[in-house]
């Protein structure tokens, strides 16, 4: 981003006073160190984060243990085809490249048997434990990103909040950043943004966010709120059952409902 886009995406979001938060504090009886996570309002459902899968399918390998051999001098023929460029390049948060393609994780659950959620837990690092039973997940599959969404996803979130919010892409919403994403514990002056679902796709090029989205928007007449926990393959979209069941019906967002965590 060049210093002019930086300039505009820092007036689009400017700080909004740290209050805000106030309300999803009580809420959810939280202190919002990994974000705040809502309750239905009325209803709720998760958006999963995008996983993705090299054209080569998943290997036999750990990822852990091919970074170590490539690290260590050894070929790319450990896994015959693969360039270590496919597996260690990229962008967080961005489609990782032409031999990707996105791997629901509806997909991947029938084909190891793991359910999507097991009941009473949330999308994790523990989600999809076969995975990990032979030293960790694969490599050829790029695991879901933990605390942030994709571009992709976030976008077409946005999309969505806009056509079920009443002002549109006029609707007034705000953005929190959890301390943790600050690289500081400071609740006195929680991070918090202002503006418009106009102007929440450039948000995630904000340039000072360093690449997150954020911990909780809401519009800002509280109708819907959503919550990237920081610890979570998923984020949660609470409000209207409207939008719940758009979420769960779009055929580029993966979404359900957790009946545990509604």
């Amino acid at each position: 981003m060049n210093e002019t886009s930086a300039a505009r995406a820092a007036a689009r979001w400017p700080l909004a006073p740290a209050g805000e938060t106030d309300w999803l504090r009580e809420l959810t009886d939280d202190d919002g160190l990994t974000g705040f996570m809502p309750p239905g309002l009325p209803d709720a459902a998760w958006v999963l984060h995008s996983m993705y899968e090299h054209e080569l399918g998943p290997t036999d390998t750990p990822y852990l243990a091919y970074q170590r051999a490539v690290l260590n001098g050894g070929e790319p023929e450990i896994l015959p085809g693969l360039d270590p460029a496919d597996v260690f390049t990229g962008t967080v948060g961005e489609h990782p490249g032409p031999r990707w393609r996105r791997l629901r994780w509806a997909e991947l659950s029938r084909r190891t048997g793991d359910p999507v959620a097991p009941e009473g837990r949330l999308p994790c690092h523990r989600s999809f434990p076969s995975l990990r039973e032979s030293g960790g997940w694969p490599v050829g599959i790029s695991g879901p990103s933990e605390g942030r969404l994709y571009r992709a996803d976030w976008n077409r979130l946005v999309d969505m909040l806009t056509e079920h919010s009443a002002q549109g892409p006029d609707t007034r919403c705000l953005a929190y950043y959890n301390p943790l994403l600050q690289g500081a514990e400071d609740f006195d002056n929680l991070h918090v943004r202002a503006c418009t679902l106009a102007d929440a796709a450039a948000l995630y090029d904000h340039p000072g966010e360093d690449g997150w989205t954020p911990s909780n928007l809401w519009a800002q007449d509280r109708s819907w709120v959503l919550c990237t926990d920081h610890d979570l393959w998923a984020t949660k979209v609470a409000g209207p059952t409207a939008l719940v069941e758009a979420l769960l019906d779009d055929m580029e967002i993966e979404a359900l409902r957790l009946p545990w965590a509604t």
